[in-house]
């Protein structure tokens, strides 16, 4: 998965950024969804996990997650099942 590690928090705890495409169930069928549609879909779902969107000019469509390496696979399956679910 794509990840790209940013600068920690100012407690010291890692964050890393997560393009929105990336959190969109795979073979989701979109219908008549825009970009911008399908980029609150998954922030709203990423939210109920911690994820953040992440205002930067240099990343376009980012959602940040302040967790660990090893927890991040974990959240990427967490909201993929939040977002098909609403489907």
């Amino acid at each position: 998965m794509d990840f790209t590690r940013i600068k920690s928090d100012v407690n010291g705890n890692p964050r890393h950024v997560v393009h929105f495409l990336t959190l969109e169930p795979e073979g989701a069928d979109h219908g008549a969804l825009t970009i911008p549609e399908r980029y609150q879909r998954v922030i709203k779902a990423a939210n109920k996990l911690g994820g953040r969107k992440y205002h930067n000019r240099a990343y376009g469509g980012g959602i940040v997650f302040q967790a660990y390496e090893c927890e991040l696979p974990r959240l990427v399956e967490l909201v993929r099942a939040l977002v098909g679910a609403k489907q």
